[in-house]
């Protein structure tokens, strides 16, 4: 078998028993890391520390990985303005915040023949948060319902609290 030493530097095509003999010397495991390859390769380390080390960068990994959250907002095609303004400034606190949002208008009776008043909407709602965020699924029709996803643009940064007070110098 091909043997490299702790510090991954090569030892050279030994004998299983002479691996062994040269693990138990230097009190470290034999660990087979490519039994496929001709000869196989084995590597004297201590497989504790190894194991250790692996679950300490798994969790670290876990701990920086963030949770993607999706915000629904609901909407009407003859919705009033300040309903309008009201639902767009929970929808950029929303992106804001680093969550994407999924905006649906809901059709009913009459309504679902006239799609294109959706469409607008969705366009003009796009067109006003653009500074946030960006269009991710176009609209489009699903039954009684329009649907578009927004998603907050890459590397923006978080607000700080709403509970925080900036104090100005005097």
């Amino acid at each position: 078998m091909r043997l490299v030493g702790p510090a991954g530097e090569q030892i050279g095509i030994v004998a299983i028993a002479e691996a062994l003999r040269l693990a138990g010397d230097t009190d470290l495991d034999l660990v087979e890391v490519a039994p496929t390859a001709q000869p196989p390769v084995c590597k004297l380390m201590d497989f504790g520390k190894f194991k250790y080390e692996s679950a300490q960068k798994a969790r670290e990994a876990r701990r920086n990985q963030t949770l993607t959250v999706i915000k629904e907002m609901k909407l009407r095609p003859k919705i009033d303005q300040h309903d309008y303004e009201t639902k767009k400034g929970h929808i950029l606190r929303f992106l804001a915040a680093g969550d994407k949002v999924k905006v649906t208008i809901m059709f009913r009776g009459r309504e679902q023949s006239r799609p294109e008043l959706g469409l607008r909407l969705l366009k003009r709602l796009a067109d006003d948060v653009g500074e946030l965020g960006f269009v991710e699924a176009s609209p489009k029709q699903d039954g009684r319902n329009m649907i578009m996803v927004l998603a907050p643009h890459r590397g923006q940064a978080k607000p700080v609290k709403s509970g925080a007070v900036a104090v100005a110098a005097r």
